[in-house]
């Protein structure tokens, strides 16, 4: 039977639209997942909105920047729709599959040789976007990690959220890493409330929150740290900060899967896995789990090794006063929303940094 009080599907003009809204999953009474496709496409329209609005680039011309992932696809989409041009300097962790999607979306894509290193991998990055301008000024470099038009665009989730879960006591839990989307959709939502909390998630080895003395490879590539500072990291917006590193991550990205049929990332596992954490200690609010995107990108390093993952509901965070008592496998300690300049250098906070 028909139900005629249900609303008409929306049909969309171009594929942004249809990908950009989340889908909105309450997985326990307190705990709701924002799942995305892609997350950085609110990132990517409202920077390329403003950009072409304010005449900073025109129609036809080339945007250039450096990603790891999901930023690239949401870039070439943006640039698809507003009829730019596109130049990504991708990281080796950018997969064939990417590379492909971007090549038809009619991206050049420089791919950075392998390595293990994410700091040269990141330097090397820079270098060539850097070599790029040089020889072709007319580029508009978007800078990703720096530029604040990069927050604009989570305004309208925010506005999303404030309808869909009316009178409710938010926490937004996420991933850090370039700090756009858990800034600008934090920022956003204390216009609605200044209580708003916010909780973020950080691997082992991320100079963003102090934890660079450690290394977590597998981690940090996933795009939730850093191994260079990012101005769009605005420190003071967090309330706490959990670290976490790749075998947790991996256990809870399963374990999403397994308990509620969601095939996400690994930032998205990282984040559940610290929002249960956060959900059991508070109750009373709401706790908006990120989920930057799907799994796909994740198949052999994450899914294909589910037989040894670890139980979630086993796990637990240390929690700390201090940076000094950071250590692996799971700490978490109350930011407070301290500057970034609060951190202390490592060199300065220990002599015998630990490997």
């Amino acid at each position: 039977m028909l139900d005629h009080n249900a609303t008409a599907p929306q049909v969309h003009e171009h594929v942004t639209d249809a990908i950009k809204t989340p889908a909105l999953i309450r997985l326990t009474p307190n705990t709701v997942l924002v799942r995305f496709e892609t997350l950085k496409v609110y990132a990517a329209l409202g920077a390329v909105r403003h950009l072409l609005d304010t005449g900073a680039v025109r129609p036809g011309q080339t945007v250039v920047d450096s990603s790891s992932g999901i930023y690239a696809l949401a870039l070439a989409l943006a640039c698809h729709r507003y009829g730019l041009r596109c130049h990504i300097v991708a990281s080796t962790t950018v997969d064939d599959t990417m590379r492909a999607q971007l090549e038809v979306l009619g991206v050049t894509v420089d791919r950075m040789p392998p390595s293990d290193d994410l700091r040269l991998d990141q330097s090397r990055r820079v270098a060539r976007v850097r070599e790029l301008l040089a020889g072709r000024p007319d580029m508009h470099w978007m800078r990703q990690y720096h530029d604040p038009v990069h927050h604009l665009g989570y305004a309208e989730l925010a506005d999303l959220l404030v309808r869909a879960l009316p009178g409710e006591s938010l926490t937004v839990v996420g991933s850090v890493g370039t700090g756009a989307s858990t800034g600008g959709l934090t920022r956003a939502l204390r216009e609605h409330d200044p209580l708003v909390r916010l909780v973020g998630v950080q691997p082992f080895g991320s100079v963003t929150f102090g934890s660079e003395r450690f290394t977590d490879p597998d981690a940090i590539i996933a795009g939730i740290g850093s191994a260079i500072h990012f101005h769009n990291v605005h420190h003071e917006l967090y309330d706490r900060i959990h670290w976490v590193d790749f075998r947790h991550a991996m256990a809870a990205t399963i374990g999403l899967l397994r308990a509620h049929a969601v095939f996400a990332g690994l930032s998205t596992g990282a984040a559940h896995l610290v929002a249960s954490w956060e959900a059991r200690r508070d109750p009373a609010r709401t706790h908006v789990v990120i989920g930057a995107d799907t799994g796909h990108r994740y198949t052999e390093r994450v899914f294909n090794r589910h037989r040894e993952a670890l139980d979630p509901a086993l796990l637990a965070p240390v929690v700390i006063t201090s940076l000094e008592d950071l250590a692996p496998p799971w700490a978490a300690m109350d930011w407070a929303r301290r500057p970034r300049g609060s951190i202390v250098p490592t060199q300065e906070r220990r002599k015998d940094p630990v490997p």
